[in-house]
């Protein structure tokens, strides 16, 4: 199966399918989805999109971001929710080259973890009960949309070092994303030379990080976020191979 889905205005749009997860069971291809915002599918892009027959669309941005670039287009069928999981706006092109950016950005992942409670909870809610196929996305596919990959996989009991490696594979969009950014910021460069780059040690940084304050990342969604167990297991019966 073919884990990147080919469009021509989005460059990180894959299949989580595939990973071996609970008892040797494997992700279920064409189920789950993650992207960059899908705001500028239309004509052939917008045709391949339907073909994959996507029921359930989680878009993690902030309403800001949403008013000012568009979502999604609507269509029959298609149910669409809104849930902010970041709350502490910051700027990733005017990172500091002074500083260490993958922990930088482990630690703001790190911030969502706590203030993005109430909206990780329900994404993961949705994600278990809502119509598949499902996709859920950010800007670029990668801080916000990673770490919900990664909560996902982590409770389907993928291993660590393919949830790392599947956040790893935005790397290849990273030159989309840096044209991205100075098509919208013409005569400027970032700050930080190393925008758009998405390398596995964030998020390894990440899940440590959360293994060392609750014990697990299972222990994080169970006793921070309280989500039911009930639920996870319902999770792993739709998105696990039988």
């Amino acid at each position: 199966m073919e884990r990147h889905i080919a469009f021509d205005r989005l460059r990180n749009f894959r299949d989580l399918g595939g990973y071996r997860g609970a008892g040797g069971r494997l992700v279920r291809w064409r189920r789950l989805y993650r992207s960059d915002a899908p705001v500028r599918l239309a004509g052939r892009d917008l045709e391949r999109f339907r073909e994959l027959g996507v029921r359930t669309v989680i878009d993690l941005r902030y309403p800001w971001e949403i008013e000012k670039h568009g979502r999604v287009p609507e269509q029959d069928g298609l149910t669409y929710v809104n849930l902010s999981v970041e709350h502490r706006p910051y700027d990733q092109a005017e990172i500091s080259p002074d500083v260490d950016p993958w922990r930088y950005l482990a630690d703001r992942y790190a911030e969502v973890a706590v203030d993005g409670v109430a909206e990780l909870r329900r994404t993961l809610e949705v994600v278990a009960t809502a119509p598949g196929p499902l996709l859920f996305h950010c800007k670029s596919g990668k801080d916000r949309t990673g770490m919900v990959a990664a909560l996902v996989l982590s409770l389907l009991d993928v291993a660590e070092d393919d949830i790392v490696a599947d956040f790893a594979l935005t790397e290849l969009a990273t030159d989309h994303l840096l044209a991205v950014w100075r098509a919208a910021h013409p005569g400027r460069e970032p700050r930080w030379p190393g925008y758009g780059r998405a390398p596995g040690d964030i998020m390894r940084l990440f899940l440590d990080d959360l293994a060392e304050t609750y014990g697990s990342v299972h222990a994080y969604v169970t006793d921070r976020l309280g989500l039911d167990k009930e639920l996870i297991s319902r999770m792993r019966g739709e998105l696990l191979e039988p």
